[in-house]
Order: structure tokens, then C-alpha cells, then sequence
């Protein structure tokens, strides 16, 4: 994982809703996940655009209410890999 929106330990405000996560080799979008979670709990399945760029999953998610939250990542294919990135959703 090269980049990503939010970064690692980010505040965004409750109007941010697109998600990214960028590699550093093409990844099978059709394979793939993104998830927020919260406290371990999945709160919202996101759904990576078909028709981003090759290596990056980029889906919109609803507005969320504060507080704190990690952006779950699986790429699909062989082998498979996954990640999180925690952040927190401020009041605006």
C-alpha cells in the first residue's frame, strides 16, 4: 500500500466520503473490498468503482457521525492481502 485516503490517524469531517487506497501494482477491482469499521464492527460495506485507476480501490460511502473508525482493505487474487487504516470522523 503506497497512499490512501484518510491517511493513518486522520480527522476528516462528516462531509468526506471518498475512500482510497493506492498500491503499488495493478489489483483485481472485481476481487476486492473496502469496509469501514467501527470498534471491530463493520458499519458499511463500501464498493470499489470498476473503473479506477489499476492500482488503486476507490469507493464513496455515506456521510458517517463522529468518532473513530478504520478503513478495512482486502485485495483479492493470489496472494490475497488486506489492511486497515484507523481514523476519526470530527464534527464539522
Amino acid at each position: 500500500m503506497l497512499d490512501s485516503a484518510p491517511k493513518a490517524n486522520a480527522v476528516v469531517g462528516q462531509r468526506s466520503s471518498g475512500f482510497y487506497v493506492r498500491f503499488d501494482r495493478p489489483v483485481d477491482h472485481q476481487d476486492s473490498r473496502l469496509a469501514i469499521k467501527q470498534a471491530g464492527r463493520i458499519v458499511e460495506v463500501l464498493h470499489p468503482r470498476l473503473e479506477s485507476m489499476p492500482d488503486v480501490l476507490f469507493a464513496r460511502a455515506p456521510a458517517l457521525p463522529p468518532g473513530r473508525y478504520s478503513l478495512h482493505w482486502i485485495v483479492g487474487g493470489n496472494p490475497q492481502f488486506d489492511g486497515e487504516i484507523p481514523f476519526t470522523v470530527g464534527s464539522d
